[in-house]
């Protein structure tokens, strides 16, 4: 082709890619994440709108955790968690194959009678009705997993992975507990290190669970937990030990603190409902993780506290696992390893409940 004809076609080529450049639509444009600021005075939460969906907000979870009880006396510990997470994908984008919305579920099953924990994740896009956090109201599915709200207020989950199966219904026997300020719980320094944040303690749980294809029917009681937040800890922030405990007086205990990069804590609050109902809030400096003992996990080197003291004001709470192995690696879908295990509660050296401890950011820093 003559130099001439060939600039021509090139400036043709290059006026028509431009002109589908300038019309077609620009999908470029990154969500703006609103922050959680504190309510205004009188409000709180609302539900049941509250108890659904936020993807407007960049990370959110419902996250069960609970003891169960076989025939034979037997205890479990389970925990399954649904996961949200917003993506920088433009909102405006109209593909149905656009990954806006993440969902991701966690599952773990604690069997101390075999002596390991099982678990199991996975993830996927939002999306032509397999996988989608509903809004509303309480209604998560990630593909055959799902956890729905009905309209009695009780909660049917179902999880089905290769070596163990949930099929469980969650019936609430106590009000809601907001945590922090009305639902505005700070997790660091600065106000928009926050989450909106309520529990569901004494969750009565009935239902069965399947391992080595035999189905047991169980009973126990369990703990919700639901938050959505923006930017939820600082930049300083590594990880965070945190305790969800149903206590033996019908009463309820939220504690956590935040860790540092140099161990030190960054922050750090407690929630405690006694069995009369009154609610008495923990500062920071009213809230300590102290460990006893230390287990290293074979498969990544990490060393968790696995049991520990925790003070709230001056009642000391000794925090004591149902096993020391209860490591989940879930670098195949949040990218965290991290401990969450069933442990039992004793205040002045007697037995005061059961609960949950999670334990992130002991083997890389976490990120939400």
């Amino acid at each position: 082709m003559p130099t001439r004809l060939l600039n021509r076609a090139r400036r043709a080529a290059a006026m028509m890619a431009a002109t589908i450049a300038l019309a077609a639509p620009s999908y470029a444009a990154a969500p703006q994440f609103p922050a959680v600021v504190p309510l205004p005075a009188g409000q709180s939460l609302t539900f049941p709108a509250d108890y659904g969906a936020h993807p407007d907000y960049k990370t959110e979870w419902w996250y069960v955790t609970g003891w169960l009880n076989t025939p034979e006396g037997k205890p479990l510990g389970f925990q399954v968690t649904f996961f949200r997470s917003a993506t920088t994908h433009d909102r405006a984008n109209p593909s149905q194959f656009a990954p806006k919305q993440l969902i991701i579920g966690h599952a773990a099953l604690s069997d101390p009678a075999n002596g390991k924990l099982l678990h199991d994740q996975r993830s996927a896009r939002e999306g032509f009705g397999l996988s989608y956090a509903n809004t509303g109201d309480t209604n998560v599915k990630l593909e055959d997993w799902q956890m729905v709200r009905a309209a009695d207020g009780s909660y049917t989950v179902h999880v089905d992975g290769p070596e163990f199966k949930y099929d469980l219904t969650l019936t609430p026997s106590q009000p809601d507990l907001l945590q922090g300020e009305r639902g505005y719980s700070r997790k660091g320094p600065r106000p928009a290190q926050s989450s909106y944040y309520y529990s569901q303690p004494h969750l009565q749980v009935s239902g069965s669970v399947t391992r080595l294809n035999k189905r047991t029917s169980v009973t126990g009681q369990a703990w919700l937990d639901h938050e959505w937040s923006s930017e939820a800890l600082d930049a300083e922030a590594t990880g965070w030990d945190w305790v969800g405990a149903n206590l033996d007086d019908s009463g309820a205990l939220m504690a956590f603190a935040v860790r540092s990069k140099t161990g030190a804590k960054l922050w750090a609050h407690a929630t405690w409902r006694d069995a009369s109902g009154k609610i008495k809030q923990f500062a920071p400096d009213q809230v300590s993780f102290t460990p006893q003992k230390r287990w290293r996990s074979p498969r990544t080197n990490a060393e968790y506290p696995v049991a520990t003291r925790l003070t709230t004001g001056d009642t000391v709470w000794d925090i004591v696992p149902l096993q020391d192995d209860q490591e989940l690696d879930s670098r195949r879908s949040t990218g965290a390893v991290y401990w969450e295990g069933a442990v039992t509660l004793h205040r002045d050296g007697k037995p005061a409940g059961r609960a949950y401890l999670e334990m992130t950011g002991y083997v890389r820093a976490i990120k939400l």
